[in-house]
């Protein structure tokens, strides 16, 4: 299982690394076309998750931790963890969990199906 956990905490990097670089292009490429977001402010599919990179990047930076994996089926899993992280422009950080699923593609890869955010309190 520890395998798993590091692939998908590698592939989750990746669509953080794409908010601070502001790279649409590599969001979608991690993103199923059929992704589903689901955030306190609503739901997303794949081309408003990279949509809100249209004007740039959106997080300044970003630590994940107390990652977590549990095999669904094979070939798809769901990752949970804890962001924190800084939003351009702003002073504070902020955390939240998340938890995505991701399944593996038929070239080997993997792609996200669906995210969920929970911010954190406390």
């Amino acid at each position: 299982m520890g395998d798993l956990l590091e692939t998908l905490l590698e592939c989750e990097t990746r669509v953080w690394q794409a908010l601070v670089a502001g790279d649409a292009a590599a969001d979608i490429a991690a993103l199923d076309p059929g992704f589903l977001g689901v955030y306190p402010d609503g739901f997303a599919g794949r081309d408003a998750h990279a949509g809100q990179l249209a004007n740039g990047p959106t997080v300044a930076r970003f630590t994940l931790s107390h990652a977590r994996v549990l095999e669904l089926a094979p070939g798809c899993a769901v990752l949970s963890y804890c962001a924190r992280y800084r939003r351009v422009g702003r002073k504070a950080d902020e955390a939240m969990y998340v938890s995505s699923i991701w399944r593996r593609d038929g070239e080997g890869g993997w792609r996200n199906l669906f995210s969920q955010d929970t911010p954190a309190v406390g």
